[in-house]
This record gives C-alpha cells, sequence and structure tokens, in this order.
C-alpha cells in the first residue's frame, strides 16, 4: 500500500483516530465522523449522563406556550405495542450510514424499496418480495459511484431519483433503468467531505452539506443538470444534516457547531439568507446537532444530540405556508433521560411516532402525551428497545406508507427492519 493510500484509508471515515472494535476485523485505529475532526486543535469528548435507572419518569423540560398540538390517536396510547425484527438485511462490509425508502413504493400493490448506503464505498437497493411481505431482498449492489465512503442518501419525492453523499466530495445523481441503476450526474464542489443530501418538497431542488462548513443549494434542469444557485456559509464547523421543510422551501441544517440554521431565500435579491439560528442560547442543544425530523404537517421538528437530548421545536404553520418564512421557531420541549449515548439520529412517522437510535445500540420510540400543560406539550416513552444493534444506531427511518414498518442501520454492518404491531 502507498503512503497515499494509507492517508487515503484513514480519511474515509473522516476524523480523529480512535480505538475501533469493528465486527469485520481486529481492533484497528481509524478515523470516524462521530469523532472531533483532526483540523481541531482542541479534542471535544462526547458527553454522557448518568440515569437513576430507578426513575421512571425522566425529565422532561418545557418551556413557551404551545398553540399548535394535535393529539395521537388514542389508540396508539392504549395498545400494547412491540418492535419486532422482521428481518436482517447483510451484504455491507463496514459500518451501515444511511438508509432511504423510495416515497413511492410501498403502496398500491408497488413492493417497498431501500437504499443503504455506509463506508464499503457501495449503495444497495433492496426491494420488498411482494407488497404483502416483510422479506426483502438485495436487487443491485454499486460499487463504482464513489471512491470514498457513502454516508448519506435520498430519494427524490418522484421515486425516480436517488441522490448519494459521499466523503469523496461529491454528490451522485443515480436513476433507474429497469432492474439496473446507473449514474446520470456528478455533482462537484465542496472542498471535502459530503456528509448528507436533501430534495425538498417539489423535487426542483437539492441540498448537500459538507465539512467545509458550507450548505449547497442545486436547482434541478432538464436533462439532469444540476445549477448550484447558492452556497450558504453561517456554520463555523462540520455541517452534519440538512433537511428541507416538507411543504415549503424552507431549508434547515444542523452543525458540529451545537445549532440548527434556518435558510429561506430572499424575495427581492433571489438569494438565500439565514433566517434564524437555533442555539444553546435560545433552549438549543449544547453539543453537536446530528439529526433533525418533522412531523406530517411541518409544524413541529425534532432534532437529536450529542448532549444526549431530543428536543422539540414548533413554528406557526399557517403563517409559515402564507409565505412568511420570517416566522420563527420555539423550543416547545426536551427530551432527557432516555439513552446514555450520543443520539444520533431522529425520524417523525406520519402517524406522529418520534423514532430515536443513539450510540448505545437502543431504538426509543416516543409520542405525544394526552396530558396537555400550560408550558407546553409532553411527550411519552412509548417503548424502549435495548441492544436493537451490536453496535452504534446511524441511522433509524420509518416506511413512508402507514404500515409501520421502521428501518435502522447500524456499525454493526447490518440493516435491520422492525415492524412496530400489537402484543399478542
Amino acid at each position: 500500500m502507498s503512503i497515499e493510500d494509507f492517508a487515503a484509508s484513514f480519511n474515509d471515515l473522516g476524523s480523529e483516530p480512535h480505538n475501533h472494535h469493528s465486527p469485520f476485523g481486529t481492533s484497528v485505529l481509524r478515523f470516524d465522523d462521530k469523532n472531533p475532526r483532526a483540523d481541531h486543535t482542541t479534542c471535544r469528548h462526547a458527553k454522557t449522563i448518568t440515569i437513576d435507572q430507578r426513575s421512571s419518569l425522566p425529565f422532561i423540560s418545557r418551556q413557551l406556550n404551545h398553540r399548535f398540538l394535535h393529539p395521537i390517536m388514542t389508540l396508539i396510547e392504549e395498545e400494547g405495542l412491540q418492535l419486532t425484527e422482521v428481518q436482517r438485511l447483510e451484504g455491507h462490509t463496514d459500518r451501515v450510514w444511511g438508509i432511504a425508502w423510495n416515497p413511492v413504493t410501498g403502496t398500491a400493490g408497488i413492493p417497498a424499496m431501500l437504499a443503504s448506503c455506509g463506508g464499503d464505498k457501495t449503495v444497495r437497493i433492496w426491494q420488498q418480495r411482494s407488497p404483502s411481505s416483510t422479506s426483502f431482498d438485495c436487487l443491485e449492489v454499486l460499487e463504482e459511484i464513489h471512491t470514498r465512503t457513502v454516508r448519506s442518501c435520498a430519494w427524490s419525492p418522484s421515486g425516480e431519483k436517488l441522490a448519494t453523499a459521499s466523503f469523496d466530495a461529491t454528490t451522485a445523481i443515480l436513476e433507474q433503468n429497469g432492474n439496473e441503476f446507473e449514474c446520470v450526474s456528478t455533482l462537484e464542489g465542496h472542498e471535502n467531505e459530503v456528509k448528507s443530501v436533501s430534495w425538498n418538497a417539489s423535487g426542483s431542488l437539492l441540498a448537500t452539506c459538507s465539512r467545509d462548513k458550507c450548505v449547497w443549494i442545486w436547482e434541478v434542469l432538464p436533462g439532469n443538470e444540476f445549477d448550484c444557485v447558492s452556497v450558504l456559509q453561517g456554520h463555523t464547523q462540520d455541517v452534519k444534516m440538512v433537511q428541507w421543510h416538507p411543504t415549503v422551501d424552507v431549508l434547515f441544517s444542523c452543525s458540529y457547531d451545537n445549532t440548527i440554521k434556518v435558510w429561506a431565500e430572499d424575495g427581492d435579491s433571489d438569494d438565500w439568507r439565514c433566517v434564524q439560528t437555533l442555539s444553546e442560547a435560545n433552549s438549543g442543544h449544547s453539543s453537536t446537532v446530528w439529526a433533525m425530523s418533522f412531523n406530517a404537517t411541518g409544524e413541529k421538528m425534532a432534532t437529536c444530540s450529542d448532549d444526549v437530548t431530543i428536543k422539540v421545536w414548533g413554528v406557526d404553520i399557517a403563517r409559515l405556508q402564507s409565505g412568511d418564512t420570517n416566522a420563527s421557531w420555539s423550543h416547545l420541549c426536551t427530551l432527557s433521560g432516555y439513552h446514555d449515548r450520543t443520539i444520533f439520529s431522529v425520524h417523525w412517522s406520519r402517524e406522529g411516532i418520534i423514532a430515536t437510535g443513539a450510540a448505545d445500540d437502543a431504538i426509543c420510540l416516543f409520542i405525544e402525551s394526552e396530558e396537555r400543560s400550560v408550558d407546553g406539550p409532553t411527550y411519552k416513552l412509548l417503548l424502549k428497545k435495548e441492544k436493537a444493534h451490536d453496535m452504534d444506531i446511524n441511522c433509524v427511518r420509518w416506511s413512508p406508507t402507514e404500515n409501520r414498518l421502521l428501518a435502522s442501520a447500524s456499525d454493526d454492518g447490518t440493516i435491520k427492519i422492525w415492524k412496530l404491531d400489537s402484543m399478542q
């Protein structure tokens, strides 16, 4: 192995070296997106909390009045539920970073389709055997798309294109042609690792973010052309994730700088600007913000962090949808004491169930409580699945249909398909 290849093998995993026990070999010195980056002069260690296991009611802090409550179905509150593993998808030879359900599959007789990506530089496409089955087969393995770790993947709203973000500093656009997928465009511009990619609700815009602290917005043009319309600079550190609001063209980004930024187009100049920063100063997170997710209506957002909390935010959705992109997001409540290590992923189902995955190898499910408080909404733990994976859980994603299927991806190299159903 050349010196260049040796260095590249470290860089593929992102950042600071650490001792890592891998299921694919013995303990090795690796670089990892989860740890402080090598370009930091000061090492920031992951924060942990100690939980009194005897306590049956973890601490919940609440702020501000909340006017946008939509009660969760009483059925969910009352029935005894369990999260059952229905299939383990194996094939990746390194940690699995990201998973994404194709939004137009799994309904109307179309078998569900799931994409996954990971440290083995591949993208895998999985397909349900039949619309009534919970078994998935690997439809295709895409090995030549990227030259380094594939960190994130996202389907376009039409389900026709799949965007993949990689540590090789590129974003690839894949399109299905029969039973095969081909790369139809490669987006370049970021200085280094691309961490996340997201399509807006109409599929006309694509956002990417990177360790270079920037967020790029791309316009989707005919003929698989993409034009960068704005480079957003505001974060002071690595940007971990970008996510479009589900109903309006407002973009959100979260970062190693502990903040979430809200970006909107300036109607006068057609340029994009930061309209709000959610930080510790306004009840935000105190450490790296890893992920965010919106409820179905877009009036609430959940975020998760290295500070081992989940925070719920709310907005006046009528004002936002009327075109006022300056509508402010307010902190509604903080959930803590449920995970005891970094929470890497959060995802809100269409029926209002929040799923989280963390470095404690557990999956937690939350629902909004029927109990009302003058200080804001409260959320209750629906269930916790201990040892859901053998190692860190990097991503959890609910199926876009209402079949209560949940997919999870882990450092253990597997994807698991779970079914939330009633106890028999």
